[in-house]
C-alpha cells in the first residue's frame, strides 16, 4: 500500500498541491521594468464613515433619551434654592429692593421697561397688595421648581417670578442675579424633572393622572386672558423687539404646546407621542448645550478681562477687597489673609489661570474635573470671606451641569440612603428616577448583554486568546453609569 501512494505522489503534477509551509515568491519583474510601487494607504481612509457613524449615534442618543437628566436636575435644585434663600433672606427690605419704596421708582421702571421690552409683573398695578402677591408667588414657584412639583408648570412660573422682580428695579443685582436670570430662562426648555423631583416619584408610583397640572394651567390661561383685555403691560401682540416675536405670542404658544402635549398623551399614545418625545428631547438637549456655553463664556470673558487688569497683572488684585468693610464679614480672617503675600498671590494668579483655562479642558474630562472642584472651592471661599453668599450659590449650581454623571448619582444614593430605608419600594424607585421594575429589568439586561460579551470574548477550545487592544490612557471617557454622559461629552 505504501509503494502505491509514493508512485501516486510522483505522478501527481508538480505545483498542483503546494506544501502548506512552502515560501511563497512574488513575480520577478521583466528585464528593463520597474515594479509598480506598493501604494501607500491614505491617512484619511474611513474618516468620512467613522464622522458619519459618530453622527449617526449622536443624534440617536439626542433624540431617543433626554441627556444629561442628572445635571439640568442638578441645576434646577441649585438654582431655585438660590433665588428661595435669597427672597427670603430680603423679606423685611423686598419693599425698597423691589416695591413702592424702592430707589428706583415705579415711573422710571415703567419708562425703562418700555424701552427695552422687558417683562414684568410688577408693572401691572402699583397697589402694595399687588406686590405682596408677586413676590409671594415668586417664593411658591421656587418652592414648586426644588420640589419639581409639576415642574414645566413651575419652571413658567419661576422664570416669571425672577423677570418680575429682577425688571423692576435692574440696578440693585449683581453677577449672581444675572446667572439666575439666564438660567430661570434656559430651564424653561429643559426636561429638568426626570429625576429627584416630585413628578418622577408620581411617575415611578404609576400615577399618571395630572389633574393639578391642568388646573394649574388653565388657571394661568385666564389669568393671561384678563390680564391681555385689560392691556395690561407688555402684553400686547406687537411688543417686543420684533413684531409677533414679544412675551405674548411666547407665553400662549407655552400654554398651546403644553394642550397639544396633554391631547397627545391622552388620546393619541403612539407614533404622535414618540414624535413629541423627540421634539422635546432634541429642545432640551439644546437648552442643556446652552446652559453649557454660558457658563463657559462667564468664566472667558471673566478671566480674559482680568488678564488686562494691572492689579491682575502684579498679582495684588485679591488685596483691595480684603480691605473693604462691605466685603469683609470676618474682618479676622480677611486681615490674616492680606497679611501673607505669598497666598494674595498665589490665590489672583489661581483665579486666572482656572478660569482662562477651564474652557479649553472640556476636551479632558479629568483635567477638567480638578478645575471644577477648584472652581467650586473659590465660590465656596468667595460666600465665606467676601460675604457673597447667594453669588456664590448661583455659581456653583451653574457649574453643576459638568459633574460627571457617576458622582451624580453617588451622591443622591447617599442623600437617598435614610429615606430608602424608611420609605420602601417607592423611595428606591424614586432616587432611580424610574418605576422599581423597570429599573430592575434595565439592570438585568445589562448583566445579560455583558455576560454574553465575555463569552464571546472567551477563547474556543484549540484557539488563542486574543490580545487586548491598546486602551488611550487620556483623552474623554465614554458614557458613564447608566449610559448617561455628562454634558461636556455632548460638546467635545
Amino acid at each position: 500500500m505504501s509503494e502505491a501512494l509514493n508512485e501516486a505522489a510522483q505522478a501527481a503534477p508538480q505545483g498542483a498541491h503546494p506544501a502548506p509551509h512552502a515560501a511563497v515568491h512574488e513575480p520577478v519583474p521583466a528585464p528593463g521594468r520597474t515594479a509598480a510601487p506598493t501604494p501607500v494607504p491614505s491617512p484619511f481612509a474611513g474618516v468620512l464613515d467613522s464622522a458619519a457613524g459618530g453622527l449617526s449615534r449622536g443624534l440617536a442618543r439626542i433624540t431617543g433619551t433626554s441627556v444629561g437628566r442628572y445635571q439640568a436636575a442638578v441645576v434646577r435644585i441649585g438654582i431655585s434654592l438660590t433665588w428661595l434663600l435669597f427672597l427670603l433672606r430680603e423679606w423685611p427690605h423686598r419693599h425698597e429692593l423691589y416695591g413702592p419704596d424702592g430707589a428706583w421708582s415705579w415711573d422710571l421702571a415703567d419708562r425703562l421697561v418700555a424701552g427695552n421690552h422687558a417683562f414684568t409683573l410688577l408693572l401691572w398695578g402699583r397697589a402694595d397688595v399687588w406686590f405682596e402677591v408677586v413676590y409671594t408667588g415668586a417664593i411658591l414657584a421656587s418652592v414648586m421648581l426644588l420640589l419639581g412639583w409639576r415642574t414645566r408648570t413651575a419652571s413658567l412660573l419661576f422664570m416669571i417670578g425672577v423677570l418680575s422682580l429682577q425688571n423692576r428695579s435692574v440696578f440693585v443685582g449683581d453677577g449672581g442675579d444675572n446667572v439666575i436670570h439666564l438660567m430661570a430662562i434656559y430651564l424653561v426648555v429643559t426636561r429638568c424633572g426626570q429625576v429627584w423631583s416630585l413628578d418622577s416619584r408620581r411617575r415611578a408610583r404609576g400615577r399618571e393622572g395630572d389633574g393639578a397640572g391642568i388646573a394649574l394651567w388653565i388657571v394661568l390661561g385666564l389669568v393671561l386672558a384678563v390680564a391681555q383685555l385689560l392691556g395690561r403691560t407688555g402684553l400686547t401682540w406687537t411688543d417686543g423687539l420684533l413684531p409677533w416675536l414679544g412675551w405674548t405670542p411666547f407665553l400662549w404658544g407655552f400654554l398651546l404646546l403644553q394642550a397639544v402635549w396633554w391631547a397627545v398623551r391622552r388620546y393619541a399614545p403612539g407614533e404622535p407621542r414618540t414624535v413629541l418625545d423627540i421634539l422635546a428631547n432634541i429642545l432640551h438637549a439644546a437648552g442643556l448645550l446652552v446652559i453649557v456655553v454660558e457658563v463657559c463664556l462667564i468664566y472667558s470673558t471673566a478671566g480674559w478681562y482680568k488678564v488686562q487688569g494691572s492689579r491682575w497683572q502684579d498679582g495684588t488684585a485679591l488685596y483691595y477687597p480684603l480691605h473693604l468693610d462691605d466685603f469683609s464679614p470676618w474682618p479676622g480672617l480677611s486681615h490674616a489673609m492680606a497679611a501673607s503675600g505669598l497666598m494674595v498671590m498665589v490665590i489672583t494668579y489661581g483665579t486666572v489661570i482656572v478660569q482662562v483655562a477651564f474652557p479649553f479642558t472640556l476636551f479632558n474630562r479629568r483635567v477638567k474635573n480638578v478645575l471644577l472642584a477648584l472652581m467650586m472651592v473659590e465660590h465656596a471661599s468667595i460666600a465665606v470671606v467676601l460675604g457673597l453668599p447667594f453669588f456664590s450659590l448661583a455659581m456653583i449650581a451653574a457649574d453643576a451641569v459638568f459633574l460627571p454623571t457617576g458622582f451624580l448619582r453617588w451622591a443622591g444614593d447617599r442623600v437617598a440612603r435614610p429615606l430608602r430605608r424608611g420609605g420602601g419600594a417607592d423611595a428606591a424607585a424614586d432616587g432611580a428616577g424610574e418605576p422599581e421594575d423597570a429599573a430592575r429589568a434595565r439592570d438585568a439586561e445589562d448583566t445579560d448583554d455583558a455576560e454574553k460579551a465575555k463569552d464571546a470574548e472567551r477563547p474556543k477550545d484549540g484557539e488563542k486568546p486574543k490580545e487586548a487592544p491598546a486602551r488611550a490612557v487620556a483623552g474623554p471617557r465614554g458614557p458613564g453609569p447608566d449610559d448617561e454622559p455628562a454634558p461636556s461629552n455632548l460638546v467635545v
